[in-house]
């Protein structure tokens, strides 16, 4: 019943316009012999921008984080990027003459997400293959989210820039209806105006979303690719890690915080300890 209501409210206005403008042509009909001569008025950009009114300005802000957002995020999710070729080939050269804690500096002196990777994978590895693939698989992870929540974005403004531009078709129209109410079917012009600020506030908000929702779904894609490319270059050093050879090492600078119970020693001396 409601969208019904609408829709003859909507019909009504559309009426109402055509027959206000029917009203004007026959009100002042041209002389006989006269030439009608009729101008289009071409609007510039910024008297578009005026006519969308308030809302133009969040879209705009709006607008301006997607380019950041995309450019930004294209260049972090480039494979260059997460795998630079020097980082990649200095690692392998000391994989290759079994220097790990070589490896191990050379991947914290050149930070990148390969490097971090690696560095980390170097850490666990005295631990066992197990404990060291668990720890990239981790980093990764979280390499992964940290890019995904920065692409979710888009699609937060994908969302909300349509409701925005609703908010203005909201307001358009009820400056519209108000201007019919007061000022009756006299004043077309202004009621043509508040329906133009309608339409363009509902452009506008479909003009941002449409491309945040595109950069949303190339780059989350371009982000699957790389994070694969990346895991298969880090675990591919990994490969027939001499494991047995490593075992308990500690390659790395991490301080290690666990020791040993404090009541095992007084344990230890209690049991020594000879009565008297």
């Amino acid at each position: 019943m409601r969208h019904l209501r609408n829709i003859l409210l909507a019909c009504a206005l559309v009426f109402t316009v055509s027959a206000a403008t029917l009203y004007a042509q026959e009100e002042a009909p041209p002389a006989e012999g006269a030439e009608v001569t009729r101008t289009v008025e071409h609007k510039s950009l910024l008297d578009k921008f005026k006519e969308g009114g308030w809302v133009m300005y969040p879209l705009t802000v709006f607008s301006m984080v997607i380019v950041w957002l995309s450019t930004d995020l294209w260049m972090r999710t480039a494979t260059n990027k997460l795998s630079p070729p020097a980082h990649v080939d200095g690692a392998k050269d000391f994989f290759r003459l079994g220097d790990y804690v070589g490896a191990y500096q050379h991947c914290k002196i050149n930070p990148s997400p390969f490097c971090n990777n690696v560095r980390v994978g170097l850490s666990f590895i005295g631990d066992g293959q197990e404990a060291t693939e668990n720890a990239m698989f981790d980093e990764i992870n979280k390499l992964n989210a940290s890019m995904t929540t920065r692409i979710n974005y888009l699609s937060v403004i994908g969302v909300c820039a349509p409701m925005v531009g609703l908010v203005g078709t909201v307001g358009g129209m009820m400056g519209a209806f108000s201007e019919m109410g007061t000022a009756g079917i006299t004043n077309p012009g202004a009621l043509a105006g508040h329906i133009g600020e309608v339409l363009m506030a509902t452009a506008a908000g479909l003009a941002v979303a449409i491309p945040a929702f595109m950069m949303f779904y190339v780059l989350r894609n371009k982000l699957q690719g790389s994070m694969h490319q990346l895991q298969d270059i880090t675990f591919s050093l990994f490969r027939k890690m001499p494991y047995e050879d490593l075992k308990d090492c500690h390659v790395g600078e991490e301080e290690f915080f666990a020791a040993r119970p404090n009541w095992i020693g007084e344990e230890d001396e209690a049991t020594t300890a000879v009565p008297v």
